[in-house]
């Protein structure tokens, strides 16, 4: 009887313990004819972070996600698969690399969700067309097809069985927030296609943003197309900061109106979504720095940033640069940025694959025709992995490239690249003949501000 009591004591005491809350979610699977040693599973709620988990020879992978966010992108090589991924919740992910697409599935028991979504992108996709020829259409015709692919999105949101109401409820409020993005991009988009810097809508057209509440914490942590709304708002605020000081650099402005806002973890996140490739490229560092780390709470992007601060302070006018030593040299031999002292040097930090980089092509040619007996020598150096070596060799023939053609030793890992603390292509560097820092991220040659500087040099 004793033993009865105690058993029944045991099972009482062991059903009574509180349930541990899991605060992780699983995410595995296999990816097939892939080239790719690692995965990357960004964060949406901020792309800067990550975790990288590292592929086994057969394409399988395995790993915990715990990114303080329920919505993460897995990028492999140029495949990008949008996930959500509450704590607690398992999925399994097998595809194609060749053709992900078509052979994309999903297990465990978050796929209900995670099939809507990957639906939804291609219907979107599919209602949308061709994006030249959806933005080029008149007011009319644009709002038209703008609302079309909203009460689409709806339609299959609403047909699709076993999509918690909760969810439910938020992806609604996310596809309006996503149709008023489409007609806020309109305007600049439009302008565009048509050639008309001029173009305006007509008055209304944005009525639906005016009444947009800018601190909806849950509508924020939900929906990108939210997120991004109010960082546009919050930009056309801080205009006012620049009318009442016309002193007051951009960047600083949109930091201080993302200051005012009361919900500190909305104003967390916008401080670090700006400041984690803002910081490496503001004139005004110091100023730039002390208002976020005044008014950031987050420890973890608090640590970040202070780490970049300490790593890029010393890249201002007047310090040492850092340096590059033996990159290969398209022309035979390789080059260090020792052997060009004597000259002022201007550095293209580019790659084949970047859009932005090659539309600069023009313009550094024309600028390197101008210049060319002065004093100042221009180096192009690509940040291409070595699978797309010969594509840079080939691009260097193809565009006639002139100037010093380099290639940096370990792409965005090199030590030069990483030195200034370059995030984004393209970058360009101003360095004087002692090899020191004129401007660690100095205009694009399509800007006519870079003449001015080099004009003042007197080269």
């Amino acid at each position: 009887m004793k033993k009865v009591i105690l058993l029944l004591a045991i099972i009482t005491m062991v059903s009574c313990e509180p349930e541990k809350k899991v605060d992780y979610a699983l995410i595995s699977g296999k990816i097939e004819n892939t080239s790719a040693k690692k995965l990357a599973i960004h964060s949406q709620l901020n792309w800067g972070n990550k975790k990288e988990i590292t592929l086994s020879e057969d394409g399988s992978f395995s790993d915990t996600l715990d990114l303080a966010t329920d919505f993460y992108v897995l990028k492999e090589n140029n495949n990008i698969v949008p996930l959500y991924l509450p704590k607690g919740s398992e999925i399994t992910i097998t595809y194609d690399a060749k053709k992900k697409d078509s052979t994309i599935q999903l297990a465990g028991n978050a796929n209900t969700v995670n099939n809507y979504i990957l639906e939804k992108g291609k219907l979107s996709s599919k209602l949308m067309g061709d994006q030249k020829d959806f933005f080029s259409k008149n007011e009319a015709d644009f709002k038209e097809h703008a609302l079309k692919i909203k009460l689409g999105e709806e339609e299959l949101l609403n047909k699709t069985d076993g999509i918690p109401e909760d969810f439910k409820a938020s992806e609604l409020k996310s596809i309006k927030y996503n149709h008023l993005s489409f007609l806020k991009s309109y305007k600049p988009a439009h302008s565009y296609y048509i050639k008309d810097r001029n173009f305006k809508p007509s008055e209304g057209f944005l009525s639906g943003l005016d009444t947009l509440e800018l601190e909806n914490e849950s509508d924020f942590l939900f929906s990108q197309s939210y997120r991004a709304l109010v960082a546009s708002k919050l930009k056309e605020k801080s205009k006012e900061f620049i009318e009442k000081d016309s002193t007051i650099a951009r960047d600083i402005a949109y930091l201080k109106t993302i200051a005012n806002l009361k919900n500190q973890k909305i104003k967390n996140n916008l401080l670090y979504a700006d400041a984690q490739y803002g910081i490496n490229y503001t004139e005004n560092l110091e100023d730039y720095y002390a208002i976020f780390s005044k008014n950031s709470t987050d420890e973890a992007n608090n640590a970040k940033i202070d780490a970049e601060y300490k790593k890029i302070k010393y890249l201002v006018k007047g310090n040492p640069s850092p340096k590059f030593t033996d990159y290969e040299n398209n022309a035979g031999g390789t080059k260090s940025l020792d052997d060009l002292k004597g000259k002022y040097v201007f550095i293209d930090v580019w790659a084949t694959w970047c859009g932005p980089c090659i539309a600069q092509i023009p313009s550094l040619k024309k600028l390197e025709k101008e210049f060319h007996d002065k004093n100042i020598e221009f180096v192009s150096i690509s940040i291409d992995t070595k699978k797309d070596y010969d594509k840079w060799k080939k691009m260097i023939v193809d565009r006639e490239l002139s100037g010093l053609q380099l290639i940096a030793d370990n792409d965005w890992e090199s030590k030069f690249i990483q030195d200034y603390g370059i995030k984004g292509i393209p970058r360009f560097i101003l360095i004087d003949p002692q090899g020191i820092i004129v401007n660690a991220d100095a205009p694009r040659p399509s800007d006519k501000k870079l003449v001015e500087i080099l004009n003042e040099l007197n080269l």
